[in-house]
């Protein structure tokens, strides 16, 4: 992705609460910022915090549909999820499905940088006795995960520790290897992403991601590029 000073971006699963900040967060430093919102209700949300909706259902919709309003971005962030109390048919439609829609309509659309959010836990299979709903998630994640992988694009999979409301504290461990359990609040995770979207690093690697002591900018440039 070539440097600019005002980047287009367009995040998938606009109106969760890590999208949110991630629009305010790169809408106050001068980019613009696209959340496609599957209910019409959500658009002054993201309208409030500096950028525009598209309502679009990635549920029920095709790659040129969506590569039409990746139209000129500069980047893609696939920020959605079934959510808490889905069903594991749903974990496959939206955290697996829906994020490889986002990267065939970014190839479609000639937009090469591609964020996603994950999970420390995908890449593995669930513990013995987990739930069904569990197992899906996973492996739902592990699936979009390998997908992302096989494209052209310059993507990072950014597999964030268990998210917390809590305020963010800026500072977080973000590391290509292993890092050891832990939580992260989702205001940091979107600090992330802003970085990672706006200084190109780490493409094509997958970060893990839990609350630290190093300043985000100070982890994220040290991903390399």
């Amino acid at each position: 992705m070539p440097h600019r000073a005002k980047l287009r971006v367009v995040v998938a699963g606009g109106h969760g609460k890590i999208a949110l900040t991630l629009t305010r967060t790169l809408a106050n430093r001068g980019h613009d910022v696209v959340g496609i919102v599957r209910n019409p209700e959500h658009v002054a949300d993201v309208e409030a915090l500096g950028g525009t909706a598209v309502v679009l259902d990635l549920e029920h919709t095709d790659v040129e549909a969506v590569a039409q309003v990746l139209e000129g971005a500069d980047a893609a962030v696939f920020a959605a999820g079934a959510g808490p109390g889905s069903t594991a048919e749903r974990k496959y439609t939206v955290d697996r499905d829906a994020s490889i829609l986002l990267a065939a309509a970014a190839e479609r659309a000639g937009v090469r940088r591609f964020v996603q959010i994950s999970t420390t836990r995908a890449g593995a299979p669930a513990a013995q006795g987990s739930t069904p709903v569990w197992v899906a998630y996973l492996d739902a994640k592990t699936q979009a995960e390998e997908a992302l992988k096989a494209t052209g694009l310059d993507w990072t999979i950014v597999r964030a520790g268990a998210l917390t409301d809590g305020p963010s504290t800026g500072r977080v461990t973000l590391a290509g290897r292993h890092v050891p359990r832990g939580s992260v609040p989702r205001a940091d995770v979107a600090m992330v992403l802003a970085e990672l979207v706006v200084s190109g690093a780490a493409v094509r690697r997958t970060l893990e991601l839990t609350s630290g002591l190093v300043p985000v900018a100070t982890a994220v440039a040290a991903t390399g590029t």
